[in-house]
């Protein structure tokens, strides 16, 4: 097999489906013999239909690094900081160990936007990675440099939403 070029996927916007985008993307890459690393940002032990799948497929594997509880952006208490920061350096071992060709940090982008992780870090983070790591950040509010950094960045919009008109979340489909 040749040898791999990674690049930086960035899934952004106010639309449902970038966490899913990111999903697809491993479920593609494992069915090529791929592995892949996920780490949740601010996403607790809840029913995340994602971890019961992951369990199934060899080569995936996801990691959840924060609480169900959500998070004040304006005042986000010390143990959301504490996870994040927990979280990130999992990350990083991750990108760095050369056990993974895909790294995915679902919410980081929210979490950066949160101040719960640093900006700094991340760009750090997306310049160090080896050359054959596919680097994936998935979240609203993506930070204008993380953008630049990114060697593919999707925006996805939301037209309309089935929540603006009551209906709740739903396992197997948000969750």
């Amino acid at each position: 097999m040749p040898e791999r070029h990674g690049t930086v996927q960035v899934y952004t916007g106010d639309g449902k489906g970038k966490t899913t985008a990111a999903l697809g993307l491993a479920m593609r890459a494992v069915g090529h013999g791929l592995s892949v690393y996920m780490l949740q940002f601010m996403k607790g032990s809840s029913n995340y239909g994602e971890l019961a799948s992951a369990e199934k497929l060899p080569g995936f594997t996801i990691e959840q690094s924060g609480r169900d509880e959500f998070v004040d952006r304006k005042n986000p208490e010390q143990v959301d900081i504490d996870f994040a920061a927990r979280g990130l350096e999992k990350a990083r071992a991750a990108v760095m160990s050369g056990e993974y060709d895909i790294v995915i940090l679902d919410e980081a982008n929210v979490a950066l936007d949160f101040g719960l992780i640093d900006l700094e870090e991340i760009l750090s983070l997306i310049g160090s990675r080896p050359a054959h790591v596919e680097l994936i950040l998935t979240g609203r509010s993506a930070h204008p440099d993380v953008v630049r950094a990114a060697d593919l960045v999707s925006e996805v919009l939301n037209i309309r939403h089935y929540y603006d008109t009551g209906v709740e979340a739903r396992e197997g489909i948000e969750f």
